[in-house]
């Protein structure tokens, strides 16, 4: 790419390309677009690309691999507790029927 108007035509076809998820400019001088996602289909962004600018080509198709994350230990269970319940005194009540019932029956 040798005008930054190609530069721009280029990261604008490489962005929306299917699974492409980070487009960036690469090399000495900055001439050389680096692209990472997932899926993505090389020789169809080739394509696409040779059709905006007439020259494309891909040098290097690679799978990333993840760096292995460190492994975190799930925190542990506080040390049991001995919890001592006392008994809560009972309550009684006693339900005594109205010797006079009223005459209105909604209540």
């Amino acid at each position: 790419m040798h005008c930054s108007k190609c530069r721009k035509k280029a990261l604008k076809v490489a962005a929306v390309a299917y699974g492409v998820t980070s487009v960036a400019l690469h090399g000495p001088e900055n001439d050389k677009l680096m692209i990472l996602g997932d899926g993505v289909d090389a020789a169809c962004l080739t394509e696409a690309l040779r059709k905006k600018l007439c020259h494309a080509s891909i040098e290097i198709v690679e799978e990333v691999k993840d760096t292995p994350k460190p492994v975190i230990d799930p925190p542990k269970p506080p040390s049991p507790q001995i919890i001592i319940c006392q008994p809560q005194p009972f309550e009684y009540y006693r339900v005594v029927p109205d010797p006079t019932p009223s005459p209105c029956t909604i209540m």
